[in-house]
């Protein structure tokens, strides 16, 4: 069996004892929303000995319409997550769509993430490497897991060895996602971490005509099956209200709903390990 390289951050590692929970509303809508996930996650994540890392993103690039909603772009986007991360002290991870924004980026975030749609782009695997930051590759929906260590190469070939892959399905159109779970273990065969991606899993891509939907009732049960399977991490986007939300309401989770799936997925992912 193949050893994973557990990835140092800050005083803990994500990969080794402890469940990893990368965790936060979709895109930036407003101050308010980001500090109250962001309190109520922290205290639920340190109540359960869980690693707690905040995501959000400051602009959403993939939209099925023009009019989507994306967020408030990458000055003041960043601005805010600096706010989180000062005022709660936690890791940020957010995801860049270009490779000029690497480099501001990584003056805020801890991990700079990889959408699935771009996950082969070099450019912007290399601009991530560069900065010396952790890089969490998501699979996109058309590849095959085996098909991720090439990408993860390019980050190591770029002087960069701190690397994480995160499953979010597998697309075979007809609007909606199939997860195999064992493109776990066959990605952790590559020493790589593996983070599983709760909520856009149930995302149905393009499912609402001019906006994706979602089939929320079945995040609890992916994300457990997904420790289950040996995924040292889960993701999950989450917010207040999630109907009111304005973009990937239908998979996103409240707060409350995800304080029971937190402490189960802990429990199994002890039983596991």
């Amino acid at each position: 069996m193949t050893q994973i390289k557990p990835v140092k951050l800050r005083n803990f590692e994500i990969g080794a004892d402890k469940l990893t929970i990368l965790a936060g509303p979709c895109a930036i809508e407003s101050r308010d929303i980001l500090f109250t996930v962001a309190e109520k996650l922290k205290k639920l994540t340190q109540e359960l000995d869980i690693n707690y890392i905040f995501k959000s993103s400051f602009d959403k690039a993939n939209r099925s319409s023009i009019k989507s909603y994306r967020g408030p772009g990458l000055e003041k986007g960043l601005e805010l997550l600096s706010e989180v991360k000062k005022e709660f002290d936690l890791p940020i991870v957010t995801d860049i769509h270009t490779p000029d924004q690497a480099e501001p980026v990584a003056q805020v975030a801890d991990i700079i993430q990889i959408p699935a749609f771009l996950c082969r782009q070099t450019d912007l695997l290399v601009a991530a490497a560069k900065t010396g930051k952790i890089v969490n590759i998501k699979k996109g929906q058309f590849l095959a897991p085996a098909q991720m260590k090439p990408l993860a190469q390019k980050v190591f070939d770029s002087g960069n060895d701190k690397v994480l892959f995160t499953d979010r399905g597998s697309s075979f159109g007809y609007n909606n996602l199939v997860v195999d779970m064992r493109g776990i273990p066959i990605m952790q065969e590559m020493g790589i971490p593996v983070v599983f991606d709760a909520t856009h899993s149930v995302q149905l891509p393009g499912g609402a005509g001019d906006c994706s939907s979602g089939e929320r009732k079945f995040v609890p049960t992916l994300a457990k099956a997904a420790i289950a399977a040996g995924a040292k991490a889960l993701f999950f986007e989450i917010h207040p209200d999630p109907d009111s939300a304005l973009c990937d309401g239908p998979n996103m989770l409240s707060v409350e709903t995800a304080s029971d799936v937190f402490k189960i997925c802990n429990d199994i992912f002890k039983l596991v390990n």
